[in-house]
């Protein structure tokens, strides 16, 4: 009986190790490690209410994405994305990354922290330098990211610098599945800007939820909550690429699929 207690809790700490995911949060971006796939391919798609931007479309969305361990402790984030308008139109952005841990990530358990840069398009053609500082802590029994991004787009009509911050927390429930929830705030210079360039501050907190089943490539997951301005400039918003971006207090739900593609 005790041997068999024994291989049965073996067991479950092999399968809680090895349920790890290369991007179990929705707002939030994590660094990748040698210990995770290398390439994973991405494909999630949103529903937003009263919303706007590249996740939270006044409609239905869609985003394709690549992610990939590159050595050395470096990351490659990429995506492309597509929205279909309730009101009828498509549109498109792309944006892309290389972040690198400078405390941590040489194995996916534990503190890291990184920070990186990249570049993006946005659905009105204007191209921006983006920058992001990302944390994240992992545990067999619970994991919790945050990161910081600022965007200086090439445009007159823009804000000389916008700021996102979000922060996400899981627990594991069962070995293949966590639960928690997500927060982020939008253009947070709307505090002190009164002509914020995307129309004021906004926020978003909901429930998240992420399962890799197990000896599976796949892994999903789900987030999503209520939109609402915490500042208003009177600026029409832009087209910038944004998780949130709301004509008026709405929702947005994002769903998204991971495939690992080789380790």
């Amino acid at each position: 009986m005790k041997k068999l207690l024994l291989i049965s809790l073996l067991f479950l700490s092999v399968n809680c190790v090895a349920q790890t995911t290369a991007q179990p949060f929705l707002f939030n971006v994590n660094t990748l490690t040698g210990d995770k796939p290398y390439w994973n391919l991405q494909y999630s798609g949103s529903y937003g209410e009263r919303a706007t931007g590249q996740f939270g479309y006044d409609g239905l969305g869609q985003q394709f994405g690549l992610k990939s361990y590159l050595g050395n402790r470096f990351t490659l984030y990429a995506t492309a994305a597509v929205g279909f308008a309730n009101g009828g139109g498509v549109s498109s952005a792309q944006q892309a990354e290389v972040l690198r841990d400078f405390i941590g990530g040489k194995k996916a358990e534990g503190f890291r922290l990184g920070a990186g840069l990249g570049a993006s398009r946005d659905w009105s053609n204007v191209k921006s330098a983006i920058s992001r500082i990302a944390l994240s802590f992992d545990q067999q029994k619970w994991r919790a990211a945050g990161n910081l991004r600022f965007e200086k787009a090439f445009d007159s009509s823009r804000d000389k610098l916008d700021f996102i911050s979000s922060l996400g927390f899981q627990y594991r429930l069962a070995p293949a599945l966590f639960l928690g929830f997500e927060a982020i705030g939008q253009d947070l210079e709307g505090f002190w800007d009164k002509e914020e360039a995307e129309g004021g501050a906004k926020l978003m907190v909901g429930p998240s939820i992420n399962l890799k089943p197990q000896n599976s490539r796949l892994s999903f997951s789900i987030a999503g909550g209520p939109v609402f301005y915490a500042t208003r400039s009177n600026i029409i918003p832009s087209e910038a690429i944004r998780e949130l971006g709301a004509s008026a207090n709405g929702y947005s739900l994002r769903a998204l699929v991971n495939f690992e593609l080789y380790k």
